[in-house]
C-alpha cells in the first residue's frame, strides 16, 4: 500500500465521515482514477516527437501510455483521420495514489511562482489540472528533453458534489489557492 492509501484509511475517511455525516462507510468519497493526457501536435511533422512524449509519460506515470489517434481530418492542420496525435494513461490503484503523492508533494511545488491550484471542480466532484511543462517531475532529466510538452491531469472521484470533492482533495494535500 502506498502512503496516501494509508492516509485515506486512517485520517481522510474519518474526517470526511465527520464533516459530511455519512450514514454508511460506502458513501465516503474516494479516488476512482487519474487520467493523464498529452497532446503532441508536432507528431504530424515527425513521429519521433510522439515517441519522446510516450517515453516521458512512461517515466512520469510508471505505466506505458496508449497512443491516441485523430478522429477527424482537418486540412488546415494537415491532419488526417487515424494519425497518431497524442498519448494518455489511466492510473488506478497503487499507481494512482503514488502519482498523486508525487504530484502534490514534489511536482507542484517545483512550478515557478506557485501560489496554489485553482479551486474550480467539474460540478460532479472531479478535478482537472493543466501543466505547461513536463520537467516539473523530478524523474525527467532536463538535458534529455527535446521539446517542452504540457499535459492535462484529471482526478476522478466518487463524490457527488464539488464541495465533497474539494474537501477530499484538500485532505490529500492538494495545494488549493486561498
Amino acid at each position: 500500500m502506498s502512503r496516501l492509501q494509508d492516509m485515506y484509511k486512517e485520517s481522510v475517511a474519518p474526517a470526511m465521515q465527520e464533516k459530511f455525516h455519512y450514514r454508511n462507510v460506502m458513501e465516503i468519497p474516494k479516488l476512482k482514477k487519474i487520467v493523464v493526457n498529452m497532446g503532441v501536435g508536432k507528431a504530424i511533422e515527425s513521429s519521433s516527437h510522439l515517441d519522446n512524449a510516450v517515453k516521458d509519460m512512461t517515466v512520469i506515470t510508471g505505466q506505458k501510455p496508449q497512443v491516441t489517434r485523430a478522429k477527424k481530418s482537418i486540412s488546415n492542420f494537415k491532419l488526417r483521420e487515424g494519425m497518431p496525435i497524442g498519448c494518455r494513461v489511466t492510473l488506478r490503484g497503487v499507481r494512482m495514489y503514488e502519482f498523486l503523492d508525487r504530484l502534490v508533494n514534489v511536482a507542484l511545488p517545483r512550478v515557478r511562482d506557485f501560489r496554489g491550484v485553482p479551486t474550480k471542480l467539474s460540478g460532479r466532484g472531479d478535478y482537472s489540472l493543466g501543466l505547461k511543462e513536463q520537467f516539473i517531475f523530478p524523474e525527467i532529466e532536463f538535458d534529455k528533453i527535446d521539446a517542452v510538452r504540457g499535459m492535462s491531469i484529471t482526478i476522478v472521484t466518487s463524490s457527488q458534489t464539488d464541495e465533497e470533492g474539494r474537501e477530499l482533495l484538500r485532505l490529500f494535500g492538494m495545494p488549493f489557492r486561498n
